[in-house]
């Protein structure tokens, strides 16, 4: 009888640390957010596949049968229902990153447009692909294009400069930036926790916590007002430091330019667009997604926008609407590169070579 006394204490006290540590595990939606945001930035290697497709592009308008309207109509039908895919693996340590962009048309230009990628510290490969609709020499087609970092930099008229490829910094970067972000949207306004068995969570993804980001048509206003007054200025004091005006390339007079424009005597003319610009735009769908697995790292991302833009001089009609996904996996895992550093290349001079000869 004692003996089952204390099976039955010890299996109390056990599901009750059960209860608290699941409890504990689960935090409120934007610190939840943040502290993902935060984990991420040790992720020294992973792989990722991202994912954006549109689900409806299309144009209406009251004079159908003008040029204008039938050109951005033959446009928008070969975007809707397009496809962009970019997988990669990346480590930080030797930096190296391997990138397939993957663009997939339907309709009567339907096609697919595959381009691997390598970065490395100092170089870019692109690999030329085969391009239809573009018919490109079969002495370029398949070499990667090389490029030096340096030099790309010093021909747009920029002094290059090293840090402006530091991972660490990069990384710092994006904490601060993010974390000024979620501190100015309120959280009963705008994140909730979603059950992740709720969540459509593709297989393979495991997840203790998915909270949700969304606006809608009735707080777009006050989003994009937060966005302006709140966290715009908030960022300007984050890149002004001087470890990140080096880093992405910025001035103090460009940073000073912004600022300058968000100033009090400016506000009511902001105010004027921003109401000018709510009268063209419906908000039928904005939510993002975030699945954070138990070692607080944001493995997946999955994100449903559904925009219209009405034109009320001209009863003119664009409807956007985009789901995007984006997963990583062996996280701080040793990596295998499958291209590797390409060997078959050839440099820009030698493509121009080749390019000019054909006439283009």
């Amino acid at each position: 009888m004692l003996v089952r006394s204390y099976k039955a204490a010890f299996i109390l006290l056990f599901t009750l640390v059960l209860v608290l540590t699941g409890c504990a595990g689960k935090k409120d939606p934007k610190e939840a957010l943040s502290s993902a945001a935060v984990q991420a930035l040790s992720m020294e290697s992973y792989v990722m596949d991202n994912q954006i497709k549109i689900v409806d592009l299309s144009y209406t308008s009251d004079d159908s049968s003008s040029y204008t309207a039938a050109q951005v109509g033959a446009v928008f039908s070969i975007l809707k229902d397009a496809e962009i895919n970019i997988s990669g693996i990346y480590q930080q340590d030797p930096m190296q990153s391997e990138l397939t962009l993957e663009i997939k048309l339907t309709g009567d230009m339907s096609t697919t447009i595959k381009v691997p990628m390598v970065v490395t510290e100092d170089k870019l490969y692109i690999k030329i692909p085969s391009i239809p609709f573009l018919p490109l020499p079969d002495t370029v087609v398949g070499k990667f294009l090389v490029m030096d970092m340096q030099e790309m930099i010093e021909q747009s008229g920029q002094e290059f400069n090293p840090e402006m490829f530091d991972p660490n910094k990069s990384k710092k970067l994006t904490g601060e930036i993010t974390g000024a972000v979620f501190a100015e949207y309120d959280e009963a306004t705008y994140f909730k926790n979603v059950d992740p068995k709720d969540a459509g969570l593709p297989e393979g993804i495991s997840a203790k916590q998915v909270v949700q980001f969304s606006v809608t048509n009735d707080n777009v206003k006050p989003a994009l007002e937060i966005l302006i007054h709140k966290v715009t200025p908030k960022l300007l004091d984050i890149i002004e430091k001087e470890e990140y005006r080096s880093l992405i390339g910025v001035t103090p007079e460009q940073i000073e330019e912004v600022r300058t424009g968000l100033q009090e005597e400016n506000q009511s003319e902001i105010g004027a667009a921003l109401d000018e610009m709510l009268e063209y735009l419906s908000v039928h769908e904005l939510t993002l997604n975030t699945a954070i697995d138990k070692k607080d790292y944001p493995v997946y991302q999955d994100a449903n926008i559904d925009l219209e833009f009405n034109d009320p001089s001209t009863n003119d009609t664009v409807r956007l609407a985009l789901q995007f996904n984006s997963s990583f996996s062996k996280i701080n895992e040793k990596q295998t590169f499958e291209i590797g550093i390409p060997t078959d290349t050839i440099t820009m001079e030698q493509f121009e070579q080749e390019m000019g000869g054909l006439g283009y």
